[in-house]
């Protein structure tokens, strides 16, 4: 049996990937005095990088790794996802239903090339809509958004 079908290799996230997003997502919150903590997990869930901010609170390790984790998952912004997880939201229970580390809050954003996902970044320290600009700023200056 053969298939004309092929699918198209997509190259997948590299520890110079990782790297480079995680050195991209500390200039971003330097330029805005934020101090941070960031997560980059490749496809399969496993850390490629992880940096924390001297300075930055402790809980930001653990926040920027759950926030890449729950957006790996789930394939969506964790921003997007406030609103689901609420008492009266579609999926309000997911936060408790699993034994994993998910957290519902902005700054985990998935990582895409040629449609397909590769990985995921969290960034946790700041605000959460500062956490998700420097997570998309990091993208936008490493994978092209």
């Amino acid at each position: 049996m053969t298939t004309s079908a092929t699918a198209t290799p997509v190259l997948p996230l590299t520890t110079d990937d990782g790297d480079a997003l995680v050195a991209a997502a500390r200039r971003a919150a330097d330029e805005q005095g934020v101090r941070i903590a960031v997560t980059v997990l490749d496809a399969g869930g496993h850390l490629l990088a992880f940096r924390r901010d001297d300075r930055a609170v402790l809980i930001a390790g653990e926040t920027s790794t759950r926030k890449a984790f729950t957006a790996l998952q789930l394939d969506a912004p964790t921003r997007d996802l406030v609103d689901a997880v609420r008492p009266d939201g579609l999926f309000h229970t997911l936060p408790t239903a699993l034994d994993r580390p998910l957290l519902f809050i902005a700054g985990g954003v998935p990582l895409h090339r040629d449609g397909r996902l590769v990985g995921a970044i969290g960034v946790g320290g700041g605000a959460p809509d500062q956490d998700h600009g420097i997570a998309l700023t990091a993208i936008e200056a490493v994978l092209g958004g």
